[in-house]
C-alpha cells in the first residue's frame, strides 16, 4: 500500500534536525501513542515541508498543527512543540491551506524558534499516523536533513 509512486519515495523527512523515537517526547499524550505511532525531530531548520503528496485536512487556527492525507490514504499529524497551543499562532507562518494539494517537499509552515522556545516545554517536530499505522524509526538520535528518505519504515 505505502509504495514508491514514480519512484519517489512515499515518505520523506519535514524538517532537518535530530530524529527521535516518539516515545521520548517530552508530552505523555504523544508518547504513549494516544494519537497514533511516530516519531519526532528537534529542529535545526525553520521550514516544516510537506513530507507527502496529498491534501491538507487541516491547519490549526494557532498555526501549531497540520493534518495531511497521502494519496494513497496515508494521514499524517505534524505538530510543532508541546504546549504550543498557547501561543495563539505568535512564530508560526502557514503557507497552506485546509483542502489544498501538496506536493513532498512543499513547505507547510515557517516556525521562528527561537521566539517560541523560550515559551514552551519542547520544540520537537512531532509527526503521527493517525490512521493506525506503525513506524520504526531508523536511528534515533542522528541527525537528519530536511528531505532525507529511509528515515522509517511504516508498516
Amino acid at each position: 500500500m505505502f509504495k514508491k509512486f514514480f519512484n519517489k519515495p512515499l515518505f520523506v523527512s519535514p524538517v532537518s534536525g535530530i530524529l527521535k523515537q516518539i516515545e521520548d517526547v517530552d508530552d505523555e499524550m504523544f508518547a504513549g501513542k494516544v494519537l497514533g505511532d511516530g516519531f519526532a525531530i528537534y529542529p535545526t531548520s525553520h521550514s516544516i515541508k510537506s513530507p507527502i503528496t496529498g491534501e491538507v485536512t487541516f491547519v490549526y487556527n494557532t498555526k501549531h498543527a497540520i493534518g495531511l492525507r497521502a494519496t494513497d490514504g496515508l494521514e499524517v499529524l505534524i505538530h510543532v512543540g508541546v504546549d504550543t497551543v498557547k501561543l495563539n499562532g505568535r512564530g508560526f507562518t502557514a503557507h497552506v491551506k485546509q483542502h489544498q494539494k501538496v506536493r513532498q517537499g512543499e513547505t507547510l509552515l515557517t516556525v521562528d524558534f527561537e521566539t517560541i522556545k523560550p515559551e514552551v516545554p519542547s520544540i520537537d517536530v512531532i509527526v503521527v499516523f493517525s490512521n493506525g499505522e506503525k513506524c520504526t524509526v531508523h536511528n534515533p538520535g542522528e541527525t537528519v536533513a530536511v528531505l532525507d528518505q529511509n528515515i522509517i519504515d511504516i508498516n
